[in-house]
């Protein structure tokens, strides 16, 4: 048998093992995994190199390296993640029988705790971008739950002006408790724009070049 059939016989005996019914739960861990890894890839890559040649210095290598570290390091914690989630969420259904609703909250703390749970700049941005979007996720349940009243006219207007109203009021008198990534982004667009020395660095550049 040649290479080529060798092959076409991998690809079936795999894809028949794919497909088989038994094996479904682990291979779903395993492919959750992949896709951890994959998507966090992609998000972070373009994040990281656009934020690393805005706002930080270095030569090229150095912010090279550091595009690489954050997209590895999003990229592993994702996937891990999602590996420990999944992992864990089949082990309780196999353990109960049946699937509870309490299995994927206890699962998502476990692998919360263990692959988020380090307080780097990587992890706080992903835990916040999260907290953001179940404030509104609990906000909308609560809603069609019963638990408060929908309102007649639309809050968002409010909540715009508020968070707008905050973060602004802390940028300006309490800019240590903000993220570095945020502050810098802020300086850029606040106090950056208070400062020109000429028409080159009023329109064309945000700083001049230092003269030697």
């Amino acid at each position: 048998m040649g290479s080529a059939g060798l092959l076409r016989t991998l690809l079936y005996t795999l894809n028949g093992l794919l497909n088989r019914r038994r094996y479904r739960a682990a291979l779903a861990v395993v492919k959750g995994f992949r896709n951890g890894a994959v998507y966090g890839a992609k998000i972070r890559a373009p994040h990281a190199l656009v934020m690393t040649f805005l706002f930080k210095n270095g030569s090229l290598r150095e912010k090279l390296n550091a595009i690489a570290q954050a997209t590895y390091t999003h990229s592993r914690n994702l996937a891990g993640f999602v590996f420990t989630y999944k992992g864990l969420l089949a082990l309780q259904t196999y353990l109960q029988g049946h699937q509870l609703q309490v299995h994927s909250f206890l699962a998502a703390c476990i692998g919360g705790w263990l692959i988020f749970g380090e307080n780097n700049h990587i992890n706080s941005q992903i835990n916040m971008y999260l907290l953001s979007r179940i404030l509104f996720a609990l906000s909308r349940l609560a809603m069609e739950k019963g638990y408060i009243p929908e309102p007649k006219q639309d809050p968002f207007p409010i909540f715009a002006a508020l968070v707008w109203g905050i973060v602004l009021w802390l940028f300006e008198y309490h800019r240590h408790t903000l993220q570095p990534s945020l502050q810098s982004s802020m300086t850029y667009l606040y106090d950056d724009s208070n400062v020109w020395h000429d028409i080159s660095d009023f329109l064309i550049y945000n700083k001049s070049s230092p003269t030697v």
